[in-house]
């Protein structure tokens, strides 16, 4: 795991996947489809910051933050569910 000071980068893995997502996204002309992706994107990062909150504390020994509210709603001592993609298309690949 990096260090705090050190910034994150994204791997070439991720980057890829960055343009194809961002790719799809300005491809798509249907308001419904977008919501849905958009709804999709939102349920990842909420279920990201469960994840690392989650490591966090495993990693510190430390009890589950009150302060805000829990990031994805998941229980003490359980790690969330990996969230997958699902865009319709002929353009996805």
């Amino acid at each position: 795991m990096p260090g705090m000071s050190e910034p994150l980068a994204l791997t070439l893995g991720q980057k890829f996947e960055l343009e194809r997502m961002t790719r799809v996204i300005d491809s798509t002309g249907d308001a419904q489809s977008l919501r849905g992706l958009a709804k999709q994107l939102l349920q990842a990062w909420q279920t990201q910051r469960a994840a690392t909150e989650w490591m966090m504390r495993q990693q510190l020994g430390s009890p589950p933050s009150r302060l805000g509210g829990s990031a994805g709603g998941t229980e003490a001592g359980k790690l969330p569910v990996k969230q997958e993609f699902s865009v319709a298309g002929p353009d996805v690949l």
